[in-house]
């Protein structure tokens, strides 16, 4: 399916399901592609902005809904998580991503992965960008190929991540 992605759109949408779009589109063009968001969406707590990854599930919440970051079979909750998730989001108020205290690698957005120790926005970027260009985060240690995580702030991040 190359120039597609694939993703699954849940929650306070209209037409919640998978859809087939564009490679490069955005978060809120798969919202759209739902039929819009619901008028109890919270669409602070999602980064509409954010590129999608093939494979992911986008979460619409509601106002204060806490989600759970998808396990290794989904990438990229776009919804809250802990508060936030993104997609992490599903991080912040767009997709924080967080599951059971930990920030979701694969799910987390810019602010939920900033809240991380060591992690600023400028690293937070970088761990975005990994994302994007190489898809999910299969293990932890991958994140170590991230640009400025060196063996050291991987094993201060390890406990506080999860896929």
């Amino acid at each position: 399916m190359a120039g597609l992605v694939v993703v699954h759109v849940v929650g306070q949408v209209d037409k919640p399901g998978v859809y087939r779009l564009r490679a490069g589109v955005r978060v809120g063009d798969a919202v759209t592609a739902a039929g819009g968001a619901t008028r109890g969406a919270d669409l602070a707590a999602v980064n509409l902005a954010r590129i999608l990854v093939d494979g992911e599930q986008i979460v619409v919440p509601k106002p204060g809904e806490l989600v759970a970051a998808p396990g290794p079979g989904g990438s990229g909750s776009s919804g809250v998580a802990g508060g936030g998730g993104s997609s992490g989001s599903a991080g912040g108020a767009g997709g924080t991503g967080a599951t059971n205290g930990k920030v979701s690698l694969n799910s987390a957005d810019l602010s939920a992965l900033d809240t991380l120790p060591g992690v600023g926005p400028v690293l937070a970027q970088r761990i975005l960008d990994w994302r994007t260009e190489h898809g999910r985060f299969t293990t932890i240690e991958e994140l170590g190929e991230v640009s400025g995580i060196g063996d050291k702030l991987l094993a201060q991040l390890s406990p506080k991540v999860t896929l």
